[in-house]
């Protein structure tokens, strides 16, 4: 519904806007300075675990993701609750302590922040950050022949499901909170160290040169094409499927994606056999649903899977293949287990092939 009406909304003109809402990314981004500009996102959303210290820290983690994901570093955050008037202040309290301490993890001073009284509880954050101009990350830009890497196993919301109807695991549950409240902040340094290294590289190589004495919107362009990462979202609400949805159609490519290279949370397939699907999932397969084609072979429960709503998901990134093996390497040297998991290829219908 969103996503309908923003189109009908006149389009930001300020030159200073680097990232608005024309792609679906992650975060805005603002120019202040020739060196510096602001990468601005807010997310929040209701409980998703028992234990109100582990939602704060989830929540926390969630909102924090988009800056990850466009290359930035979170710096302030203020907090959005929505809580009962006949709430325990008690409950209240552990889940703003364990947003504070994930803040803590990721560096982001948390300056304040707004309430309301509210039947369903809510939580999460304004999340503002910094970046280089020239290193922004978007949710656009990848090529055919680079290939597809995903930065965390797949399956929170069918958990989360299955955890509401007391059908969950303590495992599944266990593993899913543990993704949930890890942070995309090493993935992101992971990401940075190779990009860096190859930009350097290009550079010795008689490459052009990264100044920003030109308008922003050259220096960015100007940059962007001797990096080896071409395109970078997070996988939050809209599933795999439907980020990699906004990659293909705003790059102008397709994308194929092998499922049996995909990492699945245990218990996250146990959970899509047995129904446990959120509304979120079936909203998201009637969305985006055509423009998927699977192939025979893949199981009903990997379809699911693949449009299961993530909260705190993974990064997934399209990078050059040459690129590809440093990539993992450096991750692994960051205690990120990434996978590749597809490739992109010339745009054609439908728009993603599942294989």
């Amino acid at each position: 519904m969103l996503d309908a009406v923003l189109r009908r909304l006149p389009r930001p003109t300020d030159p200073k806007l680097l990232v608005g809402f024309d792609t679906n990314d992650d975060a805005g981004v603002y120019l202040l300075a020739p060196e510096l500009a602001l990468v601005q996102t807010v997310d929040f959303f209701t409980p998703i675990v028992d234990d109100p210290f582990v939602f704060g820290q989830i929540a926390a983690a969630n909102s924090l993701s988009d800056v990850y994901a466009m290359g930035g570093r979170p710096v302030t955050a203020l907090s959005i609750v929505g809580f009962p008037e006949k709430g325990e202040p008690e409950l209240l309290e552990e889940i703003l302590r364990g947003g504070l301490a994930k803040m803590d993890e990721a560096g982001c001073v948390v300056v304040g922040g707004h309430s309301i009284r509210d039947d369903d509880l809510k939580f999460g954050y304004a999340v503002s950050g910094v970046i280089h101009p020239e290193k922004i990350w978007r949710n656009v830009g990848a090529q055919p022949g680079d290939v597809l890497l995903l930065t965390k196993a797949l399956g929170t919301g069918l958990i989360a499901t299955a955890l509401k109807k007391g059908r969950a695991t303590e495992k599944a549950v266990k593993a899913a909170v543990e993704s949930m409240t890890r942070l995309n902040r090493e993935a992101a340094e992971g990401l940075r160290k190779v990009e860096e290294f190859k930009v350097k590289e290009s550079k010795g190589a008689g490459a052009i040169s990264l100044g920003v004495g030109a308008p922003a919107s050259q220096a960015v362009a100007r940059a962007g094409r001797l990096r080896p990462i071409h395109a970078v979202t997070d996988v939050t609400g809209f599933g795999l499927l439907g980020h990699a949805r906004e990659m293909a159609v705003g790059s102008g490519v397709s994308l194929e994606i092998d499922h049996a290279a995909v990492e699945v949370l245990p218990g996250a397939l146990d959970a899509a056999r047995e129904g446990h699907l959120a509304g979120g999932l079936k909203n998201n397969r009637e969305f985006i649903g055509e423009c998927v084609e699977f192939a025979a072979g893949v199981p009903e429960e990997f379809r699911a899977l693949l449009f299961d709503p993530q909260t705190s998901g993974g990064l997934l990134v399209a990078l050059t293949a040459e690129a590809a093996e440093a990539t993992l390497r450096a991750l692994s040297q960051w205690g990120v287990q990434a996978r590749v998991i597809g490739r992109v290829v010339e745009k054609r219908s439908p728009l993603m092939r599942v294989i």
